[in-house]
């Protein structure tokens, strides 16, 4: 039998996982009676960690809201796995030293065998660029920024902001889409109530913000897949229109849907709305492609291929 603070501890770690547990259950777990299961929930209530008591068949102990924050309770592979985490995001721009500062937070308070182990995966891997998709540097995540949508979402309240210096917008936030390194929001427009995604690193939010609304979701409930169709159209800082030599099927297998839409013009050529961060990324992407295209716009794009036939033909030997 475990001794009363470590079965309080043990008890506290349970109720933190998200559902009720039954008295047989934590007796079952902590090797006790449910009379000491019973005094050891006044004992934590005591302290000030609000443990509800849930009655009828599938009643039993939960812990509430509003209480004291218990301590984080974690076992051995639930610990390792956060600091990989905590490691894996050190490479995303603008959370970079809070994600090194909890990391070593975390560190300093793991049993030692524990300790070890994370410390000889610290020291063992090196964290590449979080992007190797584009040759632009990834735009920095604001995380005030991001909680602040997150909560206009959670509320339904709705924002107004300035998005890339020039344009004004006032809408209804529904979702956080997080892709490609980038951070996108989902929103109807006011008054218009038109469906558009909003790049989050582009955004700045005014004061004070929108009313609340009553949510309309999007019709299928999709909000990656809208926000991937939104970027092929207008994410990008660069957008194009490519014509290939080929059946949209053969394009749709072979590029990675994310890439672009494809659109059919006839049994033997479609289009490609494709785009990207710079002009030589979205060069890249179609001479992937492995077809033959054609390109009349936009003229940078142009310009860029035309001098990049020239570099490759002088690359070839006589």
């Amino acid at each position: 039998m475990l001794e009363t603070s470590a079965r309080l501890l043990a008890l506290l770690g349970l109720l933190q996982t998200p559902r009720t547990w039954s008295a047989a259950e934590l007796t079952a777990r902590l090797g006790v009676g449910e009379r000491t299961v019973r005094k050891d929930v006044e004992r934590l209530r005591a302290l000030d960690y609000p443990i509800d008591a849930v009655r009828g068949p599938a009643g039993g102990y939960r812990l509430g809201e509003h209480g004291k924050l218990p301590p984080l309770l974690l076992d051995d592979e639930e610990a390792v796995a956060v600091a990989v985490g905590l490691q894996a995001v050190t490479a995303v721009r603008g959370i970079e030293e809070a994600s090194a500062l909890a990391l070593a937070k975390l560190e300093h308070v793991l049993p030692s065998r524990l300790r070890r182990r994370v410390r000889a995966l610290h020291d063992s891997t090196s964290t590449g660029p979080a992007n190797t998709a584009t040759n632009v540097a990834d735009p920095a995540v604001d995380a005030a920024l991001l909680t602040e949508l997150a909560v206009a979402v959670r509320d339904s309240v709705g924002i107004r902001f300035a998005y890339r210096d020039d344009e004004h917008a006032e809408v209804e936030p529904y979702r956080l889409v997080s892709w490609q390194q980038r951070w996108y929001l989902v929103a109807r427009e006011r008054p218009t109530r038109e469906w558009r995604s909003y790049r989050a690193d582009w955004m700045r939010l005014k004061t004070p913000g929108g009313a609340r609304f009553s949510p309309d979701p999007l019709p299928g409930g999709d909000y990656t897949a809208f926000v991937l169709r939104e970027v092929a159209f207008a994410g990008w800082s660069v957008h194009a229109r490519i014509e290939v030599d080929a059946p949209a099927e053969e394009v749709l297998a072979r590029i990675n849907p994310t890439v672009g839409v494809v659109e059919t013009v006839d049994d033997r050529r479609c289009v490609l709305v494709t785009g990207g961060d710079s002009l030589e990324i979205v060069a890249v992407w179609i001479g992937m492609l492995g077809l033959d295209f054609h390109v009349t716009e936009p003229p940078e794009l142009v310009e860029h291929i035309r001098v990049l036939a020239t570099r490759y033909a002088g690359a070839l030997p006589g």
